[in-house]
């Protein structure tokens, strides 16, 4: 299976540059800097992969359309990439997706379906045979791969010396990208992914050496609800590849990080985005030189009040 190489997420990076925003690092503390990919257009890192995605395709495929399915993140990214490049789009959406994140993709101009989780990948194939349009799956695609990378390809930029980056696992798009290219560029830096303990099949599929498939009304118990999916064949081959090992938070320590994010960094973001983080805060033995890329800040405003 070919992996995704530092050229191609170079390439992405000249590609994307009129739709996503280059972060910068913050500092946390000593040792920790953030990468806050929830300042994005559309509040998280996914942007970056949606809009290559699209801006890859043929004149002939833009007229057709493109369908895409979410939980929320990659929909907002998707119809926004969609509305800058006038490309007809409809999103297939859980039905328990937070509705910051639904009212975001339709404020977008994109066509939104609810649908249950179990549902909205079958949901999405019926719509690209009955509109003949073109799937932008949140993370199974070499291009949506590639344009995560530039998280990483930025990271070292920033701080050639990075000794760790930890990056949130779900499908796996952003944790493939990001580890292709720090490891092509630092190869001495651990790329460390991390995830809900209530949806850690990732973690189980690492140390088994194959992927091991958790029911997704076990990975739905997470508050983390942009890390409910699951890796697939491609984006596992880059997390074996690439990512040096798998940590897992509980959903006390994802909360802790929220509220730490918000009182000493300033910044909004959600469960999901703070997994990296809340890894960080979980140990003390770090080295200098971390990064924790915080995925997303699109966060249902009752929810968040709550978690404060």
């Amino acid at each position: 299976m070919a992996l995704v190489t530092l050229s191609d997420i170079r390439a992405a990076a000249d590609l994307i540059a009129p739709a996503a925003v280059r972060t910068p690092l913050l500092r946390f503390d000593d040792r920790l800097s953030l990468k806050p990919e929830s300042l994005q257009p559309v509040g998280a890192f996914k942007i970056r992969g949606a809009y290559h995605a699209l801006v890859r395709l043929s004149p002939e495929q833009r007229a057709r359309g493109v369908v895409a399915y979410s939980s929320g993140n990659h929909a907002q990214a998707v119809a926004y990439a969609a509305r800058l490049l006038d490309v007809p789009a409809v999103i297939v959406v859980p039905d328990d997706a937070p509705e910051v994140k639904v009212a975001a993709t339709r404020r977008w101009g994109a066509e939104v379906e609810l649908v249950p989780m179990a549902r909205r990948e079958s949901r999405a194939h019926e719509l690209v045979a009955e509109l003949g349009a073109t799937l932008i799956p949140p993370f199974d695609h070499p291009d949506v791969i590639a344009g995560q990378g530039t998280v990483g390809l930025e990271v070292v930029e920033d701080l050639p010396d990075v000794a760790v980056v930890l990056v949130p696992i779900s499908g796996g798009g952003l944790a493939s990208g990001v580890g292709a290219a720090v490891k092509a560029l630092r190869p001495g830096a651990r790329v460390v992914g991390v995830e809900p303990e209530l949806a850690a099949d990732t973690a189980a599929s690492l140390r088994a050496g194959e992927l091991v498939r958790w029911p997704a009304a076990e990975r739905a118990r997470t508050g983390a609800d942009g890390l409910r999916a699951e890796p697939s064949e491609l984006t596992f081959a880059h997390l074996r590849a690439h990512v040096d090992d798998v940590l897992t938070v509980s959903e006390a320590e994802i909360g802790d990080a929220v509220r730490r994010l918000a009182r000493e960094a300033r910044l909004v973001v959600e469960p999901s985005g703070a997994v990296a983080v809340a890894a960080y805060l979980g140990r003390t033995d770090w080295p200098d030189r971390v990064v924790a890329v915080v995925s997303g800040g699109n966060v249902d405003p009752e929810a968040f009040k709550a978690l404060l």
